[in-house]
């Protein structure tokens, strides 16, 4: 590892920085060692993560010092938070500073960030299409990330903004994959009219990220958008019917409907949903299947990803 520059991967244990992990110990000749941080290094996935090679160092991010710690003597690190695990905006900024601050203090020379717009210069907080929640914010998740961008920037950190899209795993893991309706056909009920919305596999993340730490300086001060493709609901419906063998219908939930479902962050996703619904053009613009198969080269398609996949979507019995 002495020869390799070292990336410190934060949620290396999750989709993003796992994927990333991965994508380094794929490419044992390209020059970079991974160092996976993790809150639990005896966990199932840090052990296997060890076992693949990687160097796995605990840090928890709400402790500052311990992941400026945890990061040095590395050249990059990779950054994600954690808003799933507590559904808290102000939390998330939190975590984004201390690792913007940690970046700063260990002396890392190109960070990749992961986040997102802020949804407000579409939305702001007096426009009453969608409620505004959690006291100062349209999408938490989104808008969190966006904010905190310029921590980075007022840091002096060098960084890369990356900006992910929808993961088609959430149809697996996340409930959002076709439901049986009351007439026994299965509908894809996803919120997006006729709109085309960008989606990704999960693993790609972390092979494009790959491909932007290895370009190296000229991705510094970049905002750099993923997509493996842009589909309407009909598309994607149309991609069921074939992976499932069975037929499947695109019968769109309204914004407000989907608000309603009362699972944790149904409101933020509801929102979401709106957003991509109504500004599909500038995040579908800012999201590059091109650029991303440059940084990618085995970027999945939708229907790809579904070949490798579709065993693992419950689809519910007739």
């Amino acid at each position: 590892m002495a020869d390799k520059k070292i990336i410190a991967v934060v949620g290396a244990t999750g989709a993003q920085g796992g994927g990333l992990v991965r994508a380094i110990l794929a490419d044992p000749n390209g020059g970079f060692a991974a160092r996976a941080i993790t809150r639990d290094v005896k966990s199932e996935k840090a052990q296997a993560l060890a076992q693949a090679g990687a160097e796995v160092v605990a840090a928890d991010i709400d402790d500052e010092a311990a992941l400026t710690k945890a990061l040095r003597g590395a050249h990059g690190a990779f950054f994600v938070t954690f808003f799933w695990a507590h559904f808290s905006a102000e939390r998330e900024f939190a975590e984004a500073r201390s690792m913007a601050r940690a970046a700063k203090a260990a002396g890392i020379k190109h960070v990749v960030w992961s986040t997102l717009e802020d949804t407000r210069q579409w939305v702001p907080l007096s426009d009453n299409r969608m409620p505004t929640l959690q006291g100062k914010y349209k999408v938490p998740h989104f808008d969190a990330k966006g904010e905190a961008d310029q921590l980075f920037k007022d840091a002096g950190v060098p960084t890369t903004f990356m900006r992910a899209s929808f993961y088609w795993e959430n149809f697996i893991y996340f409930g959002q994959g076709p439901q049986r309706g009351s007439d026994g056909k299965l509908m894809l009920g996803l919120p997006m009219g006729k709109e085309k919305m960008a989606g990704i596999a999960a693993e790609d993340i972390g092979r494009c990220v790959y491909g932007i730490l290895r370009k190296g300086d000229s991705m510094i001060g970049k905002t750099v958008g993923l997509a493996g493709e842009h589909l309407t609901g009909d598309e994607m419906a149309a991609e069921f019917t074939k992976a499932l063998g069975q037929e499947v219908v695109y019968r769109p939930m309204t914004h407000a409907a989907f608000r309603t479902l009362g699972f944790p962050g149904a409101d933020d996703l509801g929102n979401m949903f709106q957003v991509y619904t109504e500004f599909a053009g500038p995040l579908n613009e800012t999201r590059s299947v091109k650029g991303s198969k440059e940084l990618n080269p085995k970027l999945q398609s939708f229907r790809t990803w579904l070949m490798e996949n579709a065993k693992k979507i419950p689809v519910p019995a007739k």
